[in-house]
């Protein structure tokens, strides 16, 4: 029976619902109590180095997880890991592991959408998968998945999409990873192999901003004159913005600034198609760095790590438009 380390941080799979039916935190994971079945698929030890709700997850907790995890595997204590954690930045977590960790040994996160005793509570369930994922011998070598209702989606794919389905976690344009089923683990694809860096400052200063129709200067004016490390737009379609913030944009690149595109659209890839004023052709040609698919928040991630390995301005560009 393989050695399993389960790690709790907190989040809906670890509250319960009051009479008022309000969720709020329990001082125990509820998940804790069901050492019998558990115990049929692993010897599994638990933690809880943190508990917080999923909006109160930072940077340093992240870090603080691949620190457990990388001592573990120096100590060669465990053959898998499982983190529980809250949905709304379950993603976050998968993706910034990913990102600053390589083991070979499976890591697993999860976590639920209903609380312990709310009607058709999922946290049991998408536990006891994780940990099936984490002891199958074919999870090895493919990075941080998430593992939710039936399915293993790439922590590099995969997004919430719904906030309170059970089938809230999708990868678009992708599809899982693999599948469970009720005697089986499949798994149908491979993720990329990926460039892992292991530096992360969380002092620096990355914000996030969604493109509009009518777009102005202002709020490119206020992050060059907060000389803030870098910016990730979440631009129009393919990858354009309105001409009305150009000005703007130009004068955080003239500061250095990186600025890496998304695309505000759910589904698809940014790119330099459009020649016209603020079109991804323009915007490709004034330095400006397009993403291979990733959304805003792990946009912001990824350069966050990038900036924090002090990548120069050539090798930004190779991390952000190859899919390593």
């Amino acid at each position: 029976m393989k050695k399993i380390l389960v790690i709790h941080t907190g989040g809906t799979i670890s509250m319960s619902q009051d009479e008022a039916n309000n969720v709020t935190t329990n001082e125990v994971n509820p998940i804790s109590t069901h050492q019998d079945v558990i115990n049929q698929y692993a010897d599994v030890t638990e933690i809880s180095p943190f508990n917080v709700p999923s909006p109160h997850m930072t940077i340093s907790y992240v870090t603080q997880l691949r620190d457990i995890i990388a001592q573990a595997v120096e100590e060669d204590s465990y053959g898998g890991f499982v983190i529980t954690h809250g949905t709304d930045t379950l993603e976050e977590t998968a993706y910034l592991l990913d990102l600053i960790i390589d083991i070979k040994q499976p890591i697993t996160i999860t976590g639920a959408m209903r609380s312990s005793n709310e009607i058709g509570s999922d946290g049991l369930y998408n536990f006891i998968s994780a940990i099936r994922v984490a002891i199958n011998d074919e999870a090895q070598n493919k990075g941080v998945m998430v593992v939710f209702n039936d399915e293993i989606h790439t922590a590099r794919n995969v997004t919430k999409t719904h906030t309170s389905n059970t089938n809230t976690f999708q990868s678009p344009n992708h599809g899982p990873l693999g599948v469970l089923t009720n005697t089986n683990v499949q798994f149908h694809h491979r993720p990329y192999e990926h460039l892992v860096l292991p530096k992360v400052n969380d002092a620096l200063n990355i914000p996030l901003v969604k493109a509009y129709m009518g777009m102005t200067n202002d709020i490119f004016d206020f992050y060059s004159e907060q000389h803030v490390d870098g910016i990730v737009v979440e631009a129009l379609g393919q990858g354009n913005l309105p001409p009305t913030c150009i000005d703007g944009l130009k004068k955080c690149l003239e500061l250095h600034i990186p600025i890496v595109l998304v695309s505000r659209s759910f589904n698809g890839i940014v790119g330099p198609i459009y020649d016209y004023e603020g079109g991804g052709v323009q915007l490709s040609k004034q330095g400006v760095i397009f993403s291979n698919g990733l959304n805003g928040p792990k946009a912001r991630l990824k350069l966050l790590v990038g900036l924090s390995n002090q990548l120069d301005d050539r090798q930004l560009k190779a991390y952000f438009e190859k899919p390593l």
